[in-house]
């Protein structure tokens, strides 16, 4: 009976260890604004998370936990760790402790398992102030780019007709400008990272690999022409909100926004590039509705559920302007779109003849035309292994940026070096003006017998600002 009585209790004991939970491993991803840190756990398990100064120091409490995963193993290059301390706590509990080199504002939040993964807390270290971008936008170029975004805002209020927009003023005295010959900025978002390895090929090569590769390729082709200069919304390996990912994008000012993917459907059949603009209005395509769904999922991993800010306008008239400021943003989406798909076909197969539209929530960003690119279905077994050869990622980089390229030499924005290039030099037709310095609108409207206002109706300007060389179209009297 005794010897019962003590096989029972030491069966307890055994059993109350095995109900502990275990951090199986720790994985940490750094970015330049923040670092992630991710614990493995066999069974979801409760956590504390707070700061300590002098020195400075964040504590993560996990309860009835022990630590299996090799701490000093853990690369801490590049995060705001200097290192990591593990200690029990209250007997059967863990604390964790990183001491940190620098503040920061920790959060924390747990994730449910997925296909790759189980259970995991999450702790991010966002470092206050800092960009999110290794080479931010210099502030007199910010400063002229906003100037051009506040005009076409202005333009959209003015298109909601009558008197919805202020009666402009007959005089336009502002002499012309120095031309600041900008370059036109191209937003390259890299899809999923990190924590989240997007899609996974038969053989095992992740999504998210494969694509910053062709990012990297595509920065470079970008970065190489003149005129043009690429701003990455990720260059290594981590993860970044969906949500986060357009307003970084918006922060720089971009003109154009790309995001980079190479997914999987249910069957390995599908094959082929794609390239999606934004729908408000449901998909054009099963294949585009799902997709959509699988990357808008996604951003769970962020933690966080955002959304775009307009408080400082009335709600109908937010709504109007958002309207408004989409449809013509998806209109130039469509037709970059139409560009980039028609020289992918050129180095590889097309999934479908025209651009898609789905609800993807990276595309979601008013006032910047923006395309996510399938480059292929890493699902398909042949597929998977071309992107993964550096020549074809090459190619797929080289045939996205002709596309983007061809747009905006065709349509580039004012103060961009590319107008700058097209209106100097070339002889302007009799209905042309070529603005001199000193000019004002006033003075070139009183020259050619027109009004301030058909002057600038005709040329599309929003304000006063005129640049020297501009060349500007005298409509008839």
């Amino acid at each position: 009976m005794a010897a019962r009585l003590l096989g029972g209790l030491v069966l307890a004991l055994v059993s109350l260890g095995a109900a502990a939970g275990e951090v199986e491993n720790l994985r940490l991803w750094a970015a330049p604004d923040h670092a992630r840190l991710v614990f493995d756990l066999a069974t979801p398990t409760r956590a504390e998370v707070f700061s300590l100064d002098n020195p400075r120091r964040l504590v993560i409490d996990l309860d009835d936990s022990r630590m299996k995963a090799d701490v000093e193993g853990l690369d801490l290059t590049g995060s705001a760790i200097g290192r990591i301390r593990t200690g029990v706590r209250d007997g059967n509990g863990l604390r964790v402790v990183l001491e940190l080199e620098r503040e920061v504002e920790p959060r924390h939040f747990t994730l449910q398992p997925n296909d790759q993964y189980g259970h995991r807390l999450v702790v991010d270290l966002e470092y206050p102030g800092e960009s999110a971008v290794e080479d931010p936008i210099d502030p007199i170029e910010a400063m002229i780019r906003e100037q051009e975004i506040a005009a076409k805002r202005a333009q959209a209020q003015a298109d909601l007709g009558g008197g919805a927009a202020a009666p402009e003023p007959e005089s336009a005295l502002q002499r012309a400008q120095p031309h600041p010959r900008r370059d036109i900025i191209i937003a390259i978002d890299a899809g999923h990272g990190g924590e989240d390895p997007g899609a996974i090929g038969p053989s095992g090569t992740r999504e998210k690999d494969v694509v910053l590769a062709i990012a990297k390729r595509l920065q470079e082709r970008v970065n190489a022409a003149e005129g043009f200069r690429a701003v990455m919304i990720r260059d290594s390996d981590y993860y970044v909100g969906l949500r986060q990912r357009t307003r970084i994008a918006r922060e720089q000012k971009a003109d154009f926004f790309v995001s980079i993917h190479a997914d999987a459907f249910t069957s390995s059949r599908p094959n082929g590039s794609s390239v999606y603009a934004l729908s408000q209005r449901g998909a054009t395509s099963e294949t585009a509705q799902w997709l959509a769904e699988s990357e808008n999922r996604a951003d769970l991993i962020g933690g966080v559920d955002g959304s775009l800010s307009l408080k400082d306008k009335d709600e109908v008239l937010r709504g109007v302007l958002l309207d408004l400021t989409m449809t013509a943003t998806l209109n130039d989406s469509l037709a970059i779109g139409g560009q980039v798909l028609d020289r992918l076909g050129g180095v590889n197969r097309l999934h479908k003849s025209r651009v898609e539209q789905a609800g993807f929530v990276v595309l979601k960003s008013p006032d910047i035309p923006s395309l996510l690119v399938e480059t292929g279905f890493i699902s398909n077994p042949d597929e998977e292994r071309r992107l993964r050869d550096p020549g074809h990622q090459r190619g797929l980089a080289r045939a996205i940026f002709a596309g983007i390229e061809a747009h905006f030499r065709t349509n580039p924005p004012p103060a961009s070096l590319l107008a700058w290039q097209r209106d100097h030099g070339r002889s302007t037709a009799g209905n042309e003006y070529r603005i001199q310095p000193g000019d004002t609108l006033s003075e070139i409207a009183a020259r050619h017998d027109v009004p301030v206002r058909r002057l600038k109706q005709a040329n599309e300007l929003n304000g006063d600002v005129i640049r020297v060389g501009q060349v500007l179209r005298i409509p008839r009297s």
